[in-house]
């Protein structure tokens, strides 16, 4: 202990012994402020109490020295077990810190805005379960009016994601140089993953292709969720078909193209598996119950449809997010 706070505290022990005043009192609470501050543990602050008093009181009783003795030993194993949560409240703080820098560094992994490209209305929203996210979304700029889409969901949390989530990002940055086809996209990042991801770690993903020339939208998926093609003539929806493995099983895992013709007010709508994995009343939501909520915005602007989208969802599951939500739509402008 400090010997200022010690000689402090010895004063003021001394005196409440002799007076025992209320201001004694509220002296040792602002005191015991001090020693809070400073990380005092309670077996030196019960130490210097015992100490004191032996020194006021030279003839105490056998009996009550003995008592300081025990209620000494008692505070001791206090003290140790005091440090050890200092330590542990100490790294607690330090992963926190760690965790403020991950989240932060992850956001500079997404994209900072949506893509513009004439006769396309793009909107997305990506929302964390907990204060790190493993869903993931890119735009890829393929030239002479195309551009690329992923959505990617990898399955597993925390910082481990989010290095994948990083290699994912630094592998598709060299996309937009090379006329890639979807499936070429994916195996070229199946063996990416494959030979640097932990084989207990995967990744899903749909990477599709959009040409404003034809307004025709070129996909494939890895193991993801299938997403929605929403035909507005119709006023109704299509699933989109998901047949490859997902990312790092197997290094000769083929994936399979499909391509859809939009006409105007089509739209093609993308998410990760914590959409169709909300808990409405306890059971997961039916896809048809999440078609017809898409469908009671799909008429907005893009990113307005997917804010109202996740706002609903976040609604209907009285306002809790059990895993991370991802909620992409192209729609073809009329």
């Amino acid at each position: 202990m400090d010997i200022h706070l010690k000689k402090l505290y010895e004063k003021l022990l001394a005196s409440y012994v002799k007076t025992s005043k209320e201001d004694h009192l509220y002296s040792a609470q602002q005191l015991s402020k001090w020693f809070m501050e400073k990380r005092i543990p309670p077996d030196e602050v019960v130490n210097a109490h015992v100490r004191t008093m032996k020194s006021l009181f030279p003839d105490l009783p056998a009996e009550v020295k003995a008592s300081f003795d025990l209620l000494l030993e008692m505070m001791i194993g206090y003290g140790i077990a005091y440090r050890e949560r200092e330590k542990l409240m100490n790294r607690q703080r330090e992963l926190e810190n760690e965790i403020e820098v991950a989240v932060g560094m992850q956001q500079t992994l997404l994209p900072s805005k949506t893509p513009s490209l004439e006769g396309v209305d793009i909107g997305v929203i990506s929302v964390a379960a907990n204060q790190m996210s493993g869903d993931y979304y890119n735009f890829v700029d393929h030239g002479v009016g195309s551009i690329g889409i992923a959505i990617s969901d990898i399955i597993g949390k925390g910082i481990p994601a989010a290095l994948c989530m990083s290699m994912i990002k630094y592998a598709m940055d060299r996309l937009g140089t090379q006329p890639l086809s979807p499936a070429e996209v994916l195996k070229d990042l199946n063996i990416v993953v494959e030979r640097n991801v932990d084989p207990s770690m995967f990744i899903t993903m749909v990477y599709g292709v959009y040409d404003s020339r034809n307004h025709q939208f070129r996909y494939a998926t890895a193991g993801h969720e299938p997403g929605l093609f929403y035909r507005a003539a119709e006023q109704d929806f299509l699933d989109l078909k998901t047949r490859g493995l997902v990312l790092g099983v197997s290094r000769d895992a083929k994936y399979p193209e499909d391509t859809i013709s939009l006409q105007p007010h089509d739209a093609i709508v993308l998410f990760s598996d914590g959409v169709t994995e909300c808990r409405v009343n306890g059971e997961f939501i039916e896809r048809e119950t999440l078609k017809q909520l898409i469908q009671g915005y799909i008429h907005m602007p893009a990113q307005e449809a997917v804010e109202a989208i996740h706002q609903k969802l976040y609604e209907m599951t009285n306002y809790k997010i059990r895993d991370d939500q991802t909620i992409l739509i192209l729609k073809r402008i009329g």
